[in-house]
C-alpha cells in the first residue's frame, strides 16, 4: 500500500463558498429516449469503399409525447466530396416510416407519440462511403484494412446512433466481409460463418452498455493470440500478420498486471474480454471498450516504456471513461484526467515511487507550459460547442494533478475508499463532477467545494514565494507564504512543511493552509531546525521558492 498522508483534517479549513455550476455541452439531449441496443449489419467489399448497413435500434421511451426520434448520421453531400451516408428506408413493425435527413441529423417521424415505458425497434437502411469515422485504407504493409476512428463524435459518419456519451447502449456488429479478413469488435464473438461465396460473416456482441465513441471495428489480415485469461475473460492480441512476433511480444505485458491492479483497487472489470489491436486509424491509443486500438507504429518488438504507458493508460480507461462515463463532454476530465492519474498509480504500484514521480513531474511541466500559452483555460468546459476543443493536454495532466492533490488532502485510505464507492455506484452508467464530489465528500467528511472550484472551474496557477525563520526566545518556527501568481487568482490550499533536526533523518511534518495573498504562520517547535522544506513529497501543483530568511 501507499504511504499515509496527514492532510485530511486540515482541509476542513476550506471556506464553503463553492458555486454550483450548470455547464452542459450543446448536444440536443432527449431524456425521454433511451437507446437500449444497436445491431449494425454491415457489408464490406474489396471492390469499393462503400459500406452497406442495416441498423436495428431498440428504444425505450422514458416519457410520453415524443413524436420524432433523432439519430446522428452524416448525410452524403458535395461538401464532403459526395462522401457520407444515404438513407433508403426506415421501418418499424413492418411498416415504412417517414424521415428527414439533413446534415448530421436523421429525424424519424413516429407513427404515434410515445408512451411511458414504450419499447420499440426501428430499422434504418443506408449506404455510402464514410468521410471519416471508419478508415478504409492500406496499412503500412500495403494491405487493405477497415478500422473505426470514432473519437469524439465521428461514429455518426458511418453508424446511425445517438453520438453522445450520455446515452449508453449495448451493441452488435454483424459484419460480412471478404473471407481473407478477420473481424474484431466489442464484446464476444458469437458467430463466424464462411458463406461459400468468398465472404465470411462475423458477429460480435457487446452485452454491457457503452458510449458511441467506444464502438470499435477492425477488419484486416490479423495474427491473433489468446494471451491469457483474467477473471475468466480472455486477454487477446490482434496485430497485422507481418508483425506477429513483435506484436505478440509487445502486448503480452503489462496487460494482465494492469487489469489485476485496477480490479483490486477500483472495482470489477466490466467487459467480456480485453483485446489489444494494432490499427492504422489512430495515432496513439483509443480505449474502445474491451477492444483497444493502437497505432500501427506501436508494434516494435522491444516493449519500450512509451508504448507500455499507452497500454496502461488505455486499460485504465476501461474503468474511467468506459465503465464510468462522463454524462456531458464538459466533464471529459472524468475520463482523461482519471486515466492519466491511474496510469501513474499503476506505475507507482508496479515500478516504484521514483517512476511515479517522474510521471507527475512530466505532467506538471506540461501543465505549466499549457498555462503559459492559455492562461484563461479551465478543465471543465463552459457549455462546449466546438468538439475540436473537447480535450487538451490540460484535460489529461492538470486533471491528473487534481486527483493527486485530492489524494494528498484526504489520505490514501479515504482516497481509495472514495474511488471504489464512486466506481461501484456509477459502473456502466454516467457520472458528473458533482457526482464524484458527492461520493468523495461522503467518504472523507471533507467539504471539497472550494478545492474543486478553484482547480476545475477556474483558471490559474499557484505560485508561492516563502521564507522561514526560527525565534529562539519564543521557540517558534515562523513561516511566510505569499501567493505571487500574476493573474489575480487566489487559492485556498493546505501545504505540508517538513522540519528537519540535525540529529534525525525523519523530519517533523506540519501542515499549513494558505487562503489569502500573504500568509504567516507561527509553529511551536522546541528545537532550531537545520532545514525546512515546503511540500516535501510534491502533493501540490505549484511553483515555489522557499528559503531561510536572512
Amino acid at each position: 500500500m501507499m504511504s499515509t498522508i496527514k492532510y485530511g483534517i486540515l482541509s476542513l479549513t476550506f471556506l464553503c463558498l463553492f458555486v454550483t455550476y450548470s455547464f452542459a455541452d450543446k448536444y440536443p439531449k432527449n431524456p425521454k429516449v433511451n437507446i437500449l441496443n444497436y445491431q449494425f449489419q454491415i457489408e464490406l467489399s474489396d471492390d469499393t469503399d462503400e459500406i452497406k448497413c442495416k441498423a436495428k435500434i431498440d428504444v425505450s421511451y422514458l416519457g410520453e409525447g415524443v413524436q420524432v426520434l433523432r439519430l446522428d448520421l452524416t448525410k452524403a453531400s458535395e461538401a464532403l466530396e459526395n462522401k457520407g451516408m444515404t438513407v433508403s428506408q426506415v421501418m418499424a413493425d413492418g411498416k415504412e416510416l417517414s424521415f428527414t435527413h439533413e446534415g448530421d441529423a436523421l429525424k424519424i417521424t413516429l407513427p404515434a407519440a410515445s408512451r411511458i415505458n414504450q419499447r420499440s425497434q426501428y430499422t434504418v437502411v443506408y449506404s455510402g462511403v464514410p468521410a471519416t469515422g471508419l478508415k478504409i485504407a492500406n496499412n503500412k504493409h500495403g494491405d487493405r484494412t477497415f478500422f473505426s476512428d470514432n473519437w469524439p463524435d465521428k461514429a455518426r459518419n458511418w453508424l446511425a446512433v445517438v453520438d453522445h456519451p450520455y446515452d449508453k447502449a449495448t451493441s452488435e456488429f454483424v459484419v460480412t466481409a471478404p473471407d481473407h479478413y478477420q473481424v474484431v469488435s466489442n464484446g464476444l464473438k458469437v458467430e463466424e460463418t464462411d458463406l461459400g461465396n468468398g465472404n465470411r460473416l462475423t458477429h460480435w456482441k457487446q452485452s454491457v452498455p457503452i458510449a458511441s465513441w467506444l464502438y470499435v471495428l477492425g477488419v484486416a489480415e490479423f495474427a491473433v493470440q489468446h494471451v491469457d485469461d483474467f477473471d475468466g475473460k480472455a486477454i487477446e492480441t490482434w496485430v497485422y500478420r507481418q508483425d506477429r512476433d513483435a506484436g505478440f511480444y509487445d502486448f503480452a505485458e503489462p496487460t494482465k498486471k494492469a487489469l489485476e491492479f485496477y480490479s483490486d483497487y477500483v472495482g470489477p472489470f466490466s467487459y467480456e474480454k480485453l483485446a489489444n489491436i494494432q490499427s492504422n486509424s489512430v495515432s496513439g491509443g483509443m480505449e474502445a471498450a474491451s477492444a483497444i486500438l493502437y497505432s500501427e507504429g506501436s508494434v516494435v518488438g522491444d516493449r519500450n516504456e512509451r508504448w507500455r504507458n499507452v497500454v496502461i493508460h488505455e486499460i485504465a480507461h476501461q474503468w474511467f471513461g468506459n465503465a464510468v462515463t462522463e454524462y456531458d463532454w464538459d466533464d471529459v476530465w472524468l475520463s482523461e484526467g482519471f486515466a492519466t492519474y491511474f496510469t501513474s498509480l499503476f506505475i507507482e504500484h508496479q515500478y516504484g515511487q521514483d517512476a511515479f514521480m517522474e510521471q507527475m513531474t512530466t505532467s506538471k511541466k506540461r501543465v505549466d507550459s499549457f498555462h503559459a500559452e492559455n492562461p484563461g483555460y479551465t478543465i471543465i468546459h463552459d457549455n462546449l460547442d466546438d468538439m475540436s476543443k473537447v480535450t487538451t493536454s490540460q484535460t489529461y495532466h492538470k486533471g491528473s494533478w487534481v486527483l493527486h492533490m485530492l489524494r494528498g488532502m484526504i489520505g490514501d485510505d479515504l482516497f481509495w475508499k472514495g474511488i471504489r464507492t464512486y466506481y461501484a455506484k456509477y459502473q456502466d452508467l454516467n457520472a458528473t463532477t458533482a457526482d464524484f464530489r458527492r461520493e468523495m465528500e461522503e467518504v472523507s467528511g471533507v467539504d471539497l467545494g472550494v478545492f474543486l472550484e478553484q482547480w476545475l472551474y477556474k483558471s490559474g496557477a499557484l505560485v508561492v514565494d516563502g521564507s522561514w525563520s526560527y525565534d529562539k526566545n519564543k521557540k517558534a518556527l515562523n513561516i511566510a507564504l505569499n501567493q505571487t501568481q500574476d493573474d489575480g487568482s487566489l487559492f485556498v490550499m493546505p501545504i505540508q512543511v517538513a522540519i528537519y533536526q540535525s540529529d534525525t533523518k525523519n523530519p517533523m511534518i506540519e501542515t499549513v493552509t494558505i487562503n489569502k495573498e500573504n500568509n504567516t504562520f507561527s509553529l511551536p517547535i522546541n528545537f532550531e531546525p537545520t532545514k525546512v522544506v515546503l511540500d516535501p513529497d510534491s502533493w501540490v501543483l505549484m511553483e515555489s521558492a522557499f528559503q531561510k530568511k536572512k
